[in-house]
C-alpha cells in the first residue's frame, strides 16, 4: 500500500512539475506514468517489451487478450472497425504514440518553432516516425479524419517499415495504398482510405497517452492487431496476458482434442473440470512439453494460481 502510495504521488509531483512542451513526455514522466513495469526501458523512458513476448502473442487470439485484461479491470483496451491492407499478417509491436489535432494556427506556430529549436527535421508528422525503433508500432489518433487526413502515403511507409520492420494503427485515413502494398511485411489498421493530402491537422502529442476509439493507450503498451480488431496491452500485464492466453488455447486444444475422440461429452468440458479431467489435461501437457509456447517455468508458476 505504501508503495502504491509513492507512485500515486511521484505521478503527480511530475504532472505539475517537470516541464512538459507541445510535444512529447519527459523521461521521467513516462517513468512515472508506466511505474508498475519494473523491466528494460528506452531511452525516452518507453518500457521495452522484449521481443520474445511480441513474436508469441501473434499466436494468441483477442478474445483470450480481452478475457485476460478484463480479469484485471482493464476494460478499455480494444478497437474494432478498421479496414487494413493484409487481413491475414497479425502485427505486433511496442507502441510509439501520436496525438493530432485540427489546425489552430496560434498553436500550431508554436509547435513548429518548438520543433525546429529540438532539431526535428520536416513536417510534424514525419516526427513520429523519426522516433520509432525497430518493434514499434506507429499507433496515431488522427480523429478520425478521412478527407485530408492521410498522415502517410507510401515514402513515409518506406521510413516507417525501415526505423520499426513494423506497421500502423492510424485512427484517420492512408494514401497509396498500392505503393504501401509492395513494401513487404508493413501492414495497416486504418479508418479510410483517399488520395488526398493531409490538410489542416497539427501534431500535439508524441508519446503520450492517447485515445484510440474506446482505448486508451500508452506509450510502450503491447499492440496485437488482428483481423477483428486491434488490442493495447499494458506492459506491465504483458507476460500475465500472454502466458493465460497462451494456457487457455491449450485448455481448447485438449478439449476439442477429447471431444473428437469422445471421451468426454460437451457438458463435462464445457463447465468446470473434474479432477480426473484436470489430472487427464495435466499428463497431455506433460506429453507435449516440446510443443508449448510457453518455457516450463513460466507454466508452472502459472499452475500455482490457476483456480480453475
Amino acid at each position: 500500500m505504501k508503495s502504491c502510495f509513492f507512485y500515486f504521488f511521484l505521478s503527480i509531483y511530475f504532472l505539475i512539475y517537470t516541464p512538459l512542451n507541445a510535444q512529447t513526455m519527459s523521461r521521467e514522466q513516462m517513468i512515472a506514468y508506466t511505474s508498475a513495469w519494473s523491466g528494460e526501458r528506452f531511452e525516452d523512458g518507453r518500457p521495452k517489451i522484449p521481443d520474445s513476448y511480441l513474436e508469441r502473442a501473434k499466436n494468441i487470439s483477442i478474445e483470450e487478450a480481452w478475457g485476460a485484461m478484463r480479469g484485471q479491470g482493464y476494460y478499455n483496451q480494444f478497437e474494432g472497425g478498421w479496414m487494413m491492407i493484409h487481413e491475414d499478417m497479425p502485427m505486433t509491436g511496442r507502441a510509439l504514440t501520436a496525438q493530432y489535432m485540427p489546425t489552430r494556427p496560434d498553436i500550431n506556430d508554436m509547435i513548429t518553432k518548438k520543433g525546429k529549436e529540438e532539431g526535428r527535421i520536416g513536417a510534424s508528422n514525419s516526427w513520429p516516425i523519426d522516433a520509432l525503433q525497430q518493434g514499434d508500432i506507429y499507433v496515431a489518433d488522427g480523429f478520425g479524419k478521412i478527407i485530408d487526413g492521410t498522415l502517410i502515403g507510401d515514402n513515409l511507409g518506406n521510413a516507417i517499415y525501415a526505423n520499426s520492420g513494423n506497421g500502423v494503427v492510424f485512427d484517420g485515413s492512408l494514401r497509396d495504398l498500392e505503393g504501401l502494398e509492395r513494401i513487404e511485411g508493413f501492414n495497416a489498421f486504418v479508418r479510410g482510405w483517399d488520395p488526398s493530402f493531409i490538410k489542416d491537422m497539427m501534431l500535439t502529442g508524441l508519446n503520450t497517452p492517447i485515445r484510440i476509439g474506446r482505448s486508451t493507450v500508452m506509450p510502450g503498451d503491447l499492440v496485437l492487431a488482428k483481423r477483428e480488431g486491434v488490442i493495447f496491452i499494458p506492459a506491465h500485464l504483458v507476460e500475465q496476458v500472454i502466458t493465460q492466453a497462451e494456457f487457455v488455447a491449450l485448455k481448447d486444444e485438449f478439449g476439442h482434442l477429447r471431444l473428437k475422440q469422445g471421451k468426454y461429452t460437451p457438458g463435462e468440458i464445457d463447465t468446470k473440470w473434474t479432477e480426473a479431467i484436470k489430472t487427464d489435461f495435466l499428463n497431455w501437457i506433460e506429453e507435449n512439453r516440446d510443443k508449448l509456447p510457453m518455457s516450463k517455468e513460466e507454466l508452472d508458476n502459472y499452475l500455482k494460481t490457476r483456480t480453475w
